[in-house]
């Protein structure tokens, strides 16, 4: 679906994108997390074609995105901060994109209706709160009926309630229809609950891309009890973290969980207990970026 080669953005001086590669396959929901300043806003300007690249390729099924109408016209966006017409209504705003996308999907729009009743279709769109102008941008790029879908911080500004009603709505479009979704956000436990794969963006470049069965299984969180002190982990397995309460040690090692719990209980000096807890993406972001900017301080999870 989309293939990045390469991608490279200067400013003033400054390499926004330096050397970017991406490739997120058809139907996937893809995660992309960062630290602030790695890139992720100019990287989105890119895949949805807003800035035409120093250097590299940016392709959708194929074709390059920069001034291609055909391809945006099966791409909808939601950036952080939406924008609307002075004097229009939500009505108004489903008669400009059914202008704008050839697949717009009127009945879709008032079918949709019923799963946002808090929207008065009438009312100056800017005169709603943040969080019902989201609920407009979703109900509304979902009647276009995209093949691609891009959110920039997508569910800032939402409820509880209301943050899970757009995620089911939209994971159920990605299933009925094999919608591809790139999401990039700060709110890590989010995307975890919803993404299959994901992309770690840093100093304008992709670091880790995996899916995230791939990731959580690339790095364990082993609990150990041992009356004798922290037993020797081979040197095989690069310990990220150690932390301990009493004799009860905690250890983010990078490794297959099982592969380390054989390691560990292999010696004479076997612990009374090893458990293997699961690590959230919020984890795994911190730890994967410990040797990038982040100092990863000693907190027991």
């Amino acid at each position: 679906m989309i293939q990045i080669n390469n991608l490279i953005k200067e400013f003033e001086g400054f390499r926004a994108l330096d050397g970017v590669d991406m490739t997120v396959k058809k139907g996937a929901v893809y995660g992309l997390v960062g630290p602030n300043g790695a890139g992720k806003s100019t990287l989105i300007r890119h895949i949805t074609g807003v800035m035409r690249p120093d250097a590299g390729e940016v392709f959708i099924n194929g074709e390059p995105v920069y001034e291609n109408a055909k391809i945006k016209g099966k791409m909808a966006y939601i950036p952080d901060d939406m924008f609307y017409f002075l004097q229009s209504d939500t009505i108004n705003m489903m008669k400009y994109y059914k202008g704008m996308y050839p697949d717009f999907d009127e009945k879709h729009f008032y079918k949709m209706q019923e799963f946002f009743p808090s929207i008065d279709v009438r009312r100056n769109v800017r005169k709603l709160s943040k969080g019902m102008q989201k609920q407009v941008a979703f109900w509304l790029a979902l009647c276009c009926r995209p093949e691609l879908i891009v959110l920039d911080e997508p569910v800032d500004g939402l409820d509880p309630v209301m943050r899970r009603q757009i995620w089911s709505i939209m994971l159920e479009d990605v299933a009925e229809n094999n919608t591809t979704v790139i999401v990039s956000s700060h709110n890590l436990r989010e995307l975890e609950d919803v993404c299959d794969h994901v992309g770690i963006l840093n100093h304008g470049k992709i670091i880790i891309e995996r899916s995230l069965t791939e990731l959580q299984g690339n790095i364990s969180k082993i609990q150990i009890a041992c009356p004798c002190g922290m037993p020797k982990i081979p040197q095989d397995f690069k310990v990220l973290h150690m932390s301990n309460i009493g004799r009860v040690y905690t250890v983010i090692v990078r490794g297959n969980p099982q592969d380390v719990v054989a390691a560990i209980t292999a010696g004479e000096d076997s612990p009374q207990v090893v458990d293997v807890l699961p690590l959230t993406l919020e984890e795994i972001f911190i730890y994967e970026m410990g040797g990038e900017d982040y100092e990863v301080k000693d907190i027991i999870y």
